[in-house]
């Protein structure tokens, strides 16, 4: 790709974004050098996605401006056929959520549509989705189809729907696809979460060659995350950049243990008083369940067996069919029906509804933020899990209302109780559905991934809920995460899954 000989790619000053009369972003100055790559960090709700999306040019500013040095040029590089153009057309983000639609382009994918093998078919593969992204700007681009289906490691997922893709896959795709358009400014919110260890270690050498091709990167992410080729950091702390260091300086700061100690597990005792769990025998016993999709198998021969009380760890690399295993415990697989598969001492099959099963589980993944409807109160979303359904479809109940309250006041996100679920952070929002799977006192709970997009302290707060809840109950726990160090210290238990398979 051709390099620009501008030194400033972009510069944003003043600005300041305001939602009402709440102030997002508040007089914040941002400068993007040539040969530059930043990463933005900072505690929940700072700013860090607002930034960016300004960044993109996606939100206006209520006061200041921004201005994209790279346009001055632009019409002078030799491999650019189109005029006029925009900014737009050179910047690429990647969001936390996708927004894949179905074939007709009509509306909007489900989430048990995954698992439902005539409604998945309605989906783009990852070569249709791929193909239909448009290279208007450059006649011999950098990154071509073949060229970032390899660097993302999707050879094999080629011709596989775009719904049934895993986490990590879906984090992969959108990467590819804002790649393929081969802009000089690459954005990208939260990059490796879902990522298992191999992939995370790839990204480090794929964001090298992304930086060498001629695109600037900046990226929301952790302050424990920052990958090698990060040069600059802009530190965000209500709405304005409290610091800019360079990567160096960043990692040598120290930072504060004494917030890890904070959860009040005194509300947590109070809210798991009323916690009844009936005696099973088994809570999940599999027996050769397999799985398949067409000629894929997706599990093999997977036999798994949990008792109550028991606290698992499933781990296991990016599609090795941790989703589609939990989909049979948690109902939402019909698969489930030719299987051999016992849930809460009743055999699949047996008369129990979906519904009897999900009574028994709180539950929360990438999954379930994604396809969450968000136009709804923070305490109404919460106090649906009472009757698990993606939203609250009846009068609210003063007791459960206050109950999610409390729980609310646990993860320490009350003050959003009143908010839509949409105007909140993104982390925010995930605690809110984690307050979702607690709020019933369930006999099981699930946790796939529960800690994606949380800061530091949002994390460790969160682990020390769980751990506080383990000790006071018999709770059974499925905990699925790709970093260790997330891991609460009462799990005991390891499933670990490749290829399908259990493989320890």
């Amino acid at each position: 790709m051709n390099q620009l000989k501008t030194s400033s790619v972009l510069n944003i000053s003043n600005a300041t974004v305001k939602s009402g009369q709440q102030i997002l972003l508040n007089d914040v100055n941002f400068t993007i050098n040539k040969g530059q790559h930043w990463a933005i960090t900072g505690k929940s709700g700072s700013g860090k996605s607002v930034l960016l999306q300004v960044t993109a040019g996606n939100l206006a500013l209520s006061a200041g401006n921004i201005s994209y040095g790279f346009m001055q040029q632009i019409t002078s590089m030799p491999n650019v056929t189109d005029i006029p153009l925009t900014h737009h057309q050179f910047v690429a983000l990647v969001g936390p959520k996708h927004h894949f639609k179905n074939l007709s382009n009509t509306a909007n994918l489900y989430y048990q549509q995954r698992y439902n093998s005539s409604d998945s078919e309605d989906a783009l593969t990852v070569t249709d989705y791929l193909s239909a992204v448009t290279i208007n700007h450059h006649s011999t681009p950098y990154w071509t189809i073949d060229k970032t289906i390899a660097a993302l490691n999707l050879t094999e997922l080629r011709d596989k729907q775009i719904i049934k893709l895993s986490n990590g896959e879906t984090k992969r795709l959108m990467i590819a696809a804002a790649l393929i358009k081969n802009p000089l400014l690459l954005l990208l919110d939260n990059p490796l979460t879902g990522l298992d260890v191999q992939m995370r270690e790839r990204f480090n050498q794929l964001f090298k060659e992304i930086a060498q091709s001629g695109v600037s990167l900046v990226m929301v992410t952790s302050a424990g995350e920052i990958p090698e080729v990060i040069t600059n950091v802009a530190i965000l702390d209500t709405g304005s950049i409290k610091d800019s260091i360079s990567r160096q300086d960043f990692v040598k700061i120290q930072r504060d243990e004494d917030l890890y100690n904070l959860t009040n597990t005194n509300l947590v005792a109070n809210l798991m008083s009323n916690h009844i769990v009936a005696p099973y025998h088994d809570v999940v016993r599999m027996e050769n369940v397999v799985i398949k999709y067409g000629a894929k198998t997706v599990l093999d021969n997977v036999n798994w067996h949990i008792g109550p009380g028991e606290r698992w760890a499933l781990l296991g690399p990016n599609g090795a069919g941790k989703s589609t295993l939990l989909s049979l415990i948690n109902g939402d697989n019909p698969q489930a029906y030719a299987n051999n598969i016992v849930l809460f001492d009743r055999k699949r099959g047996s008369g129990e509804s979906i519904w009897d099963i999900k009574s028994k589980i709180g539950f929360v993944s990438p999954e379930l933020y994604q396809y969450f409807p968000a136009d709804t109160s923070c305490l109404q979303v919460i106090e649906s899990g009472f009757y698990d359904t993606l939203g609250l479809f009846r009068p609210s109940s003063k007791p459960k209302a206050d109950l999610a309250l409390m729980w609310m006041q646990a993860l320490e996100i009350d003050k959003y109780a009143r908010v839509l679920l949409k105007n909140i952070p993104a982390s925010a929002q995930r605690l809110c559905l984690l307050a979702r799977a607690l709020i019933k006192n369930p006999a099981l709970l699930i946790f796939d991934e529960p800690c994606q997009g949380l800061d530091d302290h949002q994390q460790q707060n969160f682990k020390n809920i769980v751990d506080a809840i383990c000790s006071i109950s018999d709770v059974t726990l499925i905990y699925v995460t790709h970093y260790q160090h997330e891991i609460p210290t009462s799990v005991t238990q390891t499933l670990r899954l490749d290829g399908g398979k259990v493989v320890s």
